[in-house]
């Protein structure tokens, strides 16, 4: 089990074989899609016997990913399981309705003025959640951040960091949306909305975790008005909106 980096860097120094593999598991396969790590898995496969299971898992099913099925699998059959999973009770959801350039002030003034306790801020790209940082940093905040453009020991060090208690803030990319082993996180924060409304409910189950409850909020604008609608769509509900100003009245829907 591995990440495609850290496999491909075992396989370029010869310390590993895959000669004997039987069965190849692809797991999150929009994710790594996403992430950019395609190159790397078709370099792994090159050191994987033809003759082999595979087995592909996928949140979504992109024209990329189905794509994909037909290059790397023989006859591939697809087995849908369950509908969208839905968050948990114990998670209180809020829009805040803003004008995009009152997002950052808007963060920050509810960083600061929120109860103590490790908060999960969420971006649409890498060069976002690197100029977020640098804007929390400078209004005094502690933060750090997490995406695919940080080495290994990077993520490592940033995530280790907001386990113990030396950041307040991680301000992430949709890489921290699954598997992030943290404990109690008590807040997160949508600052951009997700495209796809499945990637809503694994951002938000960061919280509120082990019987815990805790608190998403996402910042909403005019241009989130279509994506925010795909996600109550899939939901099945309105979720509770704050925080309305005249140039983003339009973002609610109504």
């Amino acid at each position: 089990v591995a990440t495609p980096g850290r496999l491909l860097d075992f396989l370029q120094k010869g310390l590993i074989s895959l000669q004997g593999i039987e069965i190849l598991v692809l797991d999150e396969a929009d994710r790594m899609l996403d992430m950019g790590f395609m190159p790397d898995i078709r370099r792994i496969l090159k050191g994987v016997p033809e003759s082999k299971q595979t087995l592909l898992f996928s949140a979504t099913m992109p024209q990329e990913i189905l794509a994909l099925c037909q290059q790397l699998m023989h006859e591939p059959v697809r087995v849908s399981v369950g509908d969208l999973a839905m968050p948990p009770s114990a998670i209180q959801q809020t829009i805040w309705i803003t004008a995009h350039d009152e997002k950052t002030p808007k963060l920050i003034s509810l960083l600061k003025d929120g109860a103590a306790g490790s908060v999960l801020v969420f971006t649409c790209t890498k060069h976002r959640a690197d100029r977020l940082t640098r804007q929390l940093v400078k209004a005094g905040l502690s933060a750090t951040c997490i995406h695919g453009n940080r080495s290994q020991r990077q993520r490592e060090a940033a995530l280790n960091g907001f386990r113990r208690g030396a950041y307040q803030v991680l301000v992430a990319t949709d890489i921290a949306a699954r598997g992030l082993d943290v404990d109690i996180i008590k807040q997160v924060i949508n600052y951009d909305l997700p495209k796809v409304p499945n990637d809503y409910v694994h951002r938000i189950g960061r919280t509120a975790r082990a019987g815990a409850s805790g608190h998403a909020l996402s910042l909403v604008t005019e241009a989130d008005r279509h994506a925010l609608r795909g996600i109550e769509k899939s939901l099945g509900y309105r979720i509770r909106r704050v925080g309305r100003t005249p140039a983003a009245k339009d973002a609610t829907g109504n």
